[in-house]
């Protein structure tokens, strides 16, 4: 029998990436010799340097994937900014300091393509992140996540520890927030849809759909984030995304999901809405020259998967 040589922590373990990650490993990714340990707010509350200690006492990881954060999409984020730096400020540094103190081996954080400056050239790539300030929508959120990188440098110049990131670009899959006041653009689009499709109204989306993204499918976030653990040993972070040729508007995401639920009815664009940033284009350069082979799955089918979960399971996926 294998004996188990890594105990992996995943904080934020039952939001959208960390479910990804548990049924990539369950699938056949994991390895004989890695425990995987999924947590949740339920398990301990993160804002508490007391209770994070204690969780990690619990566990005694030796790595650790760190997803947990207070999240929210562009209309909750324009609410509540202070609320998204101080929480998230909290988190970020009693994971970081308890699994400094615990002897944790290696740290991979989840950062956001938001965190990069407002005002900026294209593509965006990991060399650009503090080069002036983020956009003022989410400006609370993408400082407590830029801290991030400013720690995992601090504590490997001081510690010597393997403290890293990933930025990753828009996630969605199964397990999102579907929430249409307060979830990202796409699972809301999914979840408007199903509902204007039931009440054979039109399908209203917010701003005027010309923003531009590119969406990374949390499956293929998840097969990434294990290589990160395993092989990536840079301290600096690593983008994680699809190619600037598969970045979509807001339109044709709307388009492609009208489609995966078979939606026949119009689109209309809200144009009193905030767009929030025109686009974010990030440079996957990084990861290609690591992984030049890999394969994401095409955006209409990730879609329609994520589409097919969310029609299976609207009962609990809306709340």
């Amino acid at each position: 029998m294998t004996e188990v040589s890594k105990r992996i922590l995943v904080t934020g373990g039952t939001g959208l990436v960390g479910r990804a990650i548990e049924k990539v490993v369950a699938d056949g990714e994991g390895r004989p010799d890695e425990e995987w340990i999924f947590v949740s707010s339920r398990d301990a509350d993160l804002t508490s340097s007391s209770e994070t200690k204690a969780l990690f006492e619990r566990h005694k990881p030796t790595h650790v994937i760190h997803l947990a954060a207070m999240v929210g999409g562009l209309f909750k984020n324009l609410r509540s900014n202070l609320d998204f730096w101080r929480t998230n400020i909290h988190i970020n540094d009693n994971v970081l300091h308890s699994a400094h103190e615990s002897g944790v081996q290696k740290v991979v954080s989840c950062l956001s393509t938001c965190i990069f400056p407002d005002k900026t050239t294209y593509p965006i790539d990991e060399t650009m992140i503090h080069n002036g300030p983020p956009h003022s929508s989410n400006f609370g959120y993408s400082y407590a996540k830029r801290m991030i990188d400013v720690q995992n440098r601090g504590y490997s110049e001081q510690h010597g520890q393997r403290f890293t990131a990933v930025i990753p670009t828009n996630v969605f899959g199964p397990h999102d927030n579907f929430n249409i006041e307060d979830g990202h653009v796409l699972p809301g689009l999914i979840h408007k849809v199903y509902l204007a499709k039931q009440s054979s109204s039109a399908l209203t989306v917010w701003g005027t759909g010309k923003p531009r993204r590119q969406f990374i499918y949390s499956l293929d976030l998840a097969r990434l984030f294990l290589w990160v653990l395993r092989e990536y040993d840079e301290v600096e972070p690593i983008i994680l995304s699809v190619g600037e040729e598969d970045e979509v508007s807001i339109r044709e995401a709307a388009e492609a999901i009208a489609e995966a639920m078979e939606f026949r009815g119009e689109l209309v664009f809200d144009t009193t809405k905030s767009d929030g940033q025109f686009k974010k284009t990030a440079s996957n350069a990084k990861l290609r020259r690591y992984l030049p082979e890999f394969q994401f799955t095409p955006f209409r089918k990730a879609v329609k998967e994520t589409c097919a979960w969310f029609n299976a399971n609207y009962a609990n996926a809306r709340k």
